[in-house]
């Protein structure tokens, strides 16, 4: 179906939702506890039904269907997917109230939901069973305030804080901003010239000399304390040699006696 079911006056707007996969009869229930109620009331109580805290009444559709105290004790129930698509839609009936410039309270015209389309489905595995998915459309209609006759409705148009933003904004951009920079950049070449950078090398470079006057001296001194510790090792290696010598001379005097070890 295209356009709306019924009829709009003129200070109306409206706002539908199309090919929606939800149940079709709980969006006709929700869409009943808010027909004929102030905007901002129906707002406040979808908000509530979104997050389960009230209950949504069920005049039809309702076999089987549990008693709620919040009700008085009639059948209700708690459809939050449902609730969530109609305030949806409600709330973009309410801006576009605005954008034509109807103001900011309403009262719900029309409130209802249908069929959309039914698509087939097959079950993947057992004797293929076919199913059906139906989907669901969503209508609203909001009703402004009575317009005086001899006055015509118009859009609302950029107020004076919104202008004022636009033009500082404009005005930025056309300042230049390189003149500025120009300005700039040769003061502060001037005033920083390489003068300081020559006062800082003399006194960089005179450290660096008398740090290396002592690694010279260590240089010629290493080779003495070289020799010094080579030399020291290399004696013990003959006194070393010399103990083994004087070892395996007495071994040689004193022959082996069989049964020496195995002694108890």
């Amino acid at each position: 179906m295209k356009g709306y079911s019924s009829d709009i006056p003129e200070n109306c707007t409206t706002a539908r939702v199309e090919g929606v996969n939800a149940s079709y009869k709980d969006l006709s229930q929700v869409c009943r506890s808010i027909r004929s109620k102030k905007s901002e009331w129906a707002v406040s109580f979808l908000e509530k039904a979104v997050e389960g805290e009230v209950a949504v009444r069920y005049k039809s559709n309702n076999k089987r269907l549990g008693h709620r105290r919040e009700l008085g004790g009639q059948k209700g129930r708690y459809p939050k997917k449902a609730a969530k698509i109609v305030l949806k839609a409600l709330l973009s009936a309410i801006a576009n109230g605005k954008t034509k410039g109807l103001g900011d309270t309403y009262t719900v015209l029309v409130a209802t939901a249908n069929k959309k389309n039914r698509y087939p489905r097959v079950a993947p595995k057992g004797r293929w069973a076919r199913s059906f998915l139906e989907t669901s459309r969503v209508e609203i209609v909001l009703q402004g305030p009575e317009v005086p006759k001899g006055v015509e409705v118009t859009a609302p148009k950029k107020t004076a804080e919104k202008k004022a933003e636009a033009t500082k904004a404009d005005a930025k951009k056309d300042v230049p901003k390189a003149e500025p920079k120009k300005d700039e950049k040769p003061a502060a070449k001037k005033e920083e010239p390489k003068k300081t950078v020559k006062e800082e090398k003399p006194a960089a470079k005179e450290p660096e000399k008398k740090a290396e006057t002592p690694k010279t001296e260590e240089k010629k001194e290493a080779p003495k304390q070289l020799l010094k510790e080579e030399g020291a090792a290399h004696s013990k290696h003959k006194n070393v040699d010399e103990k083994n010598l004087e070892a395996e001379k007495i071994r040689k005097e004193k022959p082996h006696q069989h049964g020496e070890n195995s002694k108890r």
